[in-house]
Formats: C-alpha cells, sequence, structure tokens
C-alpha cells in the first residue's frame, strides 16, 4: 500500500525528462536518436536510466540513421522511439513514409524549435503542416497529438503507443522547446499499465502453420501499390473516430479561439481576461491535430461570430480550421514566428480589435 501511495505522488520534472521517464514506464524495447536542442534532455535521460531498467539505447550517426534502425526494430515488433526538432524531423520524412506504407506502429517526438534552416532554439509552432499533412512523399499521415503540460507529455506517451499499435501506424508527439524545458508537478503513468505483446506479423521468424512475413514499402506493380493506397486511405477514415478536443467556455461565446499546444495554455488566460472585461470569449483546443476535430469546428461556426487561430507560426492550423468552417464565418489569425510567444494581453488586444470592425461592419450593413 505505502509503495502504491509513493508511486503517484508529483513529481517536480522537466517536460523531456517526463516523457522519456513515461516511455521507460511504456516498457519501449529501443530507443534510437540524435542529439539536438531543445530535445537532448530525452536522450540524456534513456542514456542514464535505461541500462537500468531492461530496453536498448544508441545514439545514432545521424537523423537519418535513427529513423531507419526505428524501422528496422518496429518490423521485429519492438516497441521503440525516437525524437528530435525541426531540422532532425526533415532529415527522417523519407523513413517516416516508408514506415507509414509498412503499415509499422512506433513514436516520434519533435520538441520543436524557430525555422525555416537552423532557425533558433527557442519554441516554435511552424512543424504543423509537415506532421500533419505527411512531410515525405507520397499519400500518407502519421497520429498527431499536442500536448500543453509538462502531465501530457508524460501521458500522451501511452495515447501515442496505443494509437499507433492500434492502427499499425507511426505516430507523433508534437511539442515545443517551451513544453520540453519548463518543470511542472507530473503524477507518472504506472509502469506496465500499457500492454505489450509480440504482434503476428513481426519478422520474428516463420512459424509452420503460416507463410513468411514481409515488411517491405516497395511495391513496384502500380496496381498493388494503389492497393495499398487504397488500404491506408481506409485506415485515415476510421482514425477519424479518435478525435479528441478540449473546449473552454464555448456554449454562450460570440468569439472562439483555436490554439493548440503552448498557444492553447495562453489562450486559457484570455479567455479568462476576456470574460473579466465582459467579452463572451471561449477556447476550442484540438489535442490530435491528425485527425483533426473539423467536426466540433464546424458546430461553433454556425453559432459565433468569428473565430480567432493563434499560433507560433506564420499560420498552419489555420488551414485546416478555415476548412473546417467552410465559409460558415469569418476566421482570422494572430501569430508570432521565430521562436517569439504571444503574450495573453496581446491576443485580447487582437479580439478587441476585431470586435470592434466586425460592429463598424454590422453597422454599415445595417444602416
Amino acid at each position: 500500500m505505502e509503495s502504491k501511495a509513493i508511486e503517484k505522488e508529483a513529481r517536480l520534472m522537466k517536460g523531456n525528462e517526463a516523457l522519456a521517464e513515461a516511455a521507460i514506464r511504456a516498457k519501449i524495447d529501443a530507443y534510437f536518436g540524435y542529439p539536438i536542442t531543445p530535445q537532448s534532455e530525452i536522450l540524456e535521460y534513456f542514456s542514464r536510466e535505461m541500462p537500468n531498467r531492461g530496453g536498448i539505447v544508441l545514439q545514432a550517426e545521424s537523423e537519418v540513421a535513427s529513423i531507419n534502425m526505428i524501422y528496422g526494430a518496429a518490423g521485429a515488433g519492438a516497441r521503440v522511439m525516437t525524437s528530435s526538432s525541426g531540422p532532425g524531423i526533415s532529415l527522417m520524412q523519407e523513413g517516416l513514409s516508408y514506415i507509414a506504407s509498412a503499415q509499422l506502429p512506433c513514436l516520434v517526438v519533435n520538441v520543436s524549435r524557430g525555422g525555416p534552416g537552423l532557425g533558433t532554439i527557442q519554441p516554435s509552432q511552424g512543424d504543423y503542416l509537415q506532421a500533419t499533412k505527411g512531410g515525405g512523399h507520397g499519400d500518407y499521415h502519421v497520429i498527431v497529438l499536442a500536448p500543453a503540460s509538462v502531465q501530457e507529455m508524460a501521458d500522451f506517451v501511452f495515447d501515442a503507443f496505443r494509437l499507433a499499435e492500434k492502427y499499425r501506424n507511426p505516430a507523433m508527439i508534437l511539442t515545443d522547446g517551451a513544453l520540453g524545458q519548463m518543470m511542472e508537478k507530473v503524477i507518472l503513468p504506472e509502469e506496465g499499465s500499457l500492454p505489450k505483446k509480440t504482434p503476428e506479423w513481426a519478422t520474428t521468424g516463420k512459424p509452420k502453420w503460416r507463410e513468411r512475413n514481409i515488411i517491405t514499402s516497395l511495391f513496384i506493380q502500380p496496381e498493388e501499390m494503389e492497393k495499398i493506397n487504397l488500404a491506408l486511405q481506409k485506415k485515415y477514415e476510421l482514425l477519424k473516430q479518435e478525435v479528441r478536443y478540449e473546449e473552454f467556455q464555448t456554449s454562450d461565446a460570440e468569439v472562439v479561439l483555436v490554439a493548440f499546444g503552448l498557444s492553447a495554455r495562453i489562450c486559457q488566460k484570455v479567455v479568462e481576461l476576456g470574460r473579466e472585461k465582459g467579452i463572451r470569449i471561449g477556447l476550442t483546443r484540438p489535442i490530435t491535430l491528425y485527425p483533426f476535430p473539423e467536426k466540433i469546428i464546424n458546430r461553433l461556426a454556425k453559432k459565433i461570430d468569428f473565430f480567432l487561430v493563434v499560433e507560433m507560426n506564420a499560420g498552419q492550423m489555420l488551414e485546416d480550421v478555415k476548412l473546417s468552417v467552410n465559409g460558415i464565418c469569418p476566421v482570422h489569425f494572430k501569430g508570432r514566428m521565430g521562436g517569439m510567444i504571444p503574450s495573453p494581453e496581446e491576443v485580447l488586444e487582437e479580439v478587441e480589435m476585431l470586435l470592434e470592425k466586425h460592429s463598424i461592419s454590422h453597422d454599415m450593413e445595417v444602416k
């Protein structure tokens, strides 16, 4: 009884370290990665902890090598993960496309930094399109979860593996340098609560009762390649039942903010400040960025004045919000780039300015 009570006590941890500890508790077999700021603590934590707790840790010679190690280990039925930041994730795109085509489960973590290029080590959300649209070649998607706290950095490791293994598809946790580096209290998932078994499709040897398992992403005949693509599209359609989101005070809102990750956390404060000033403002936070919660956005569009999409980029999720709204109401955007983080006050100022513009426009229409 005493050990269980201790297990559930909150610990003060960095986001990167909480994520790594959660992965160990999820019983991963191996981690392959390469250091890059601001996620290097993940590799460092594994290097310190994994040798005494089972599993393999290997610093590969590059991100290209690490994602292909993931491909091979996942094909053998291992529970595996890697992590990087924007430039490193870019290098992994070919391997991710192979893994998606071969229908293998794995976890990729992107602790995003400002770009393009080598950019800055400061936090950013500029990798949204890369993550949600399939940054490599071909018609594929990865499952994308966006945490907004250190607690979710840990929790979403378990969620990502559950979804990856259920759908035989790579999953990604898309977070940022601020969440990776900040320290908060976290209650870690219980060790061993994620079931593990060797899948029948894995390349672990051939029993007499079945044919050989062959895992590949190479299908030379176009008819066969189209068949694989159709199967993938059917799976992505099924994935829509896994949509996750949060709503904050949207029931009476005239304005709804849409934000994910750290931006959503900032926007919760915007809602609080706006409500104190009598502005009926709410927030919708997509948790699964793919699949995207398009239905809730479309439903809200029918009863509000406008949306304001808040992101730490030039407007990437903005495209998905506009598609979901489908012209029903106006969609505006507030963004910061290059590692800059919007403040609650500047977002609220944008809301007030837009409300004034909409009011003037409405008055002109009435006249």
